[in-house]
């Protein structure tokens, strides 16, 4: 008897199980042969550590469940109507045999493709499933029959092969090995495919022997770009020199207007004087005012040492304090105890 399924996820398997008093079979690890409407067949391969081992990825909709043994009240197969079964995918291994026909076929080659024929059509691909089956009511009714709930087993990731299925899917693809070109083609000159067998075909023509004389006057010909290329460098340069000049001669004035600095202090007591001699025209005299600001000049430099230095000097702590204050009275002690000594 065939029967129309659904799936252990849906949501009545859940409530016939939760339910007592109700006659329900349940079996686990069936065998089972699955209907598979094909819908996609790609070719791929496996990773480096199996050598790029080509498989194929097989991807479905479920539309059967064909137990190999009949299941209880005599149901031979659970049918699904399209848009309601599962999907699935499966991957098909090849074995060395295969692969050495896929070889023959052109496999290395770029015309070599998947066999269009083999989608579109239902498969039938072994598996194994658990089933859940809820017995009709006792009171025997026009058209009641047993509700079945499957479950497939790795639905998601089928591992079939020759031996497993029993298609050998080497056999359906095209002979590409005449048609299709080398994968790893190699670039051929043209002048060598247009030439007969028994012509000399020269490695060099005429034109490219010329070439060495060509790229020597080319090589000797001054460049009539480079010299003005070469000024406007230039003059970017001296350009960018004068704003660096006059930026400098800036920071200079504003350092010796500014009071205190060191160059408003020469400004002053420095030079100021000695342009005032000069105009004067006493140069006996200079010398004086020149050594009195000089020894100034050299006092207030040593004041602004003496404050950065008191400035730059960290505040002690409240410990350092205290360790200080014991250090002076250790030092305090040691010298009654040495007059006390003497004096003894």
């Amino acid at each position: 008897m065939r029967t129309a399924g659904l799936t252990m996820n849906d949501v009545w398997a859940h409530r016939v199980l939760r339910e007592r008093g109700v006659e329900t079979y349940r079996l686990e690890g069936v065998v089972v042969e699955l209907g598979v409407m094909v819908e996609s067949l790609d070719l791929k391969h496996r990773g480096r550590e199996e050598n790029y081992r080509p498989y194929l990825h097989m991807t479905g909709e479920l539309r059967s469940v064909t137990p190999a043994e009949a299941l209880p009240f005599g149901i031979s197969q659970v049918t699904y109507s399209p848009g309601q079964g599962e999907r699935v995918d499966a991957f098909y291994e090849f074995d060395d045999q295969q692969l050495v026909v896929l070889a023959g076929k052109g496999y290395f080659t770029s015309g070599f493709t998947v066999p269009e024929q083999v989608t579109g059509i239902e498969w039938e691909l072994p598996a194994t499933a658990d089933v859940l089956i809820l017995a009709p009511s006792e009171v025997q009714t026009e058209g009641d029959v047993p509700v079945v709930f499957t479950q497939i087993h790795g639905i998601g990731g089928l591992e079939i092969d020759l031996e497993s299925s029993g298609y050998d899917l080497a056999g359906y693809f095209a002979d590409q090995s005449k048609n299709g070109v080398p994968r790893a083609e190699a670039v051929v000159d043209a002048r060598g495919l247009k030439s007969r067998s028994d012509a000399i075909n020269p490695l060099f023509t005429e034109d490219e022997l010329g070439l060495d004389t060509e790229i020597k006057q080319v090589v000797g010909a001054p460049a009539p770009e480079a010299a003005p290329v070469a000024d406007g460098m230039n003059a970017h340069l001296r350009q960018i020199e004068a704003e660096i000049a006059a930026e400098r001669e800036q920071y200079k004035t504003e350092r010796a207007s500014t009071e205190g600095t060191m160059e408003n202090l020469y400004r002053e007591r420095v030079a100021a004087p000695l342009h005032k001699a000069e105009e004067q025209g006493v140069p006996s005299a200079s010398s004086v005012p020149t050594r009195e600001a000089q020894r100034d000049l050299n006092l207030d430099r040593d004041r602004e040492e003496e404050a950065r230095r008191h400035e730059a000097k960290p505040v002690p702590s409240l410990d350092e304090r205290k360790l200080q204050v014991a250090r002076r009275a250790a030092d305090l002690d040691f010298g009654v105890d040495d007059e006390q000594s003497l004096g003894s």
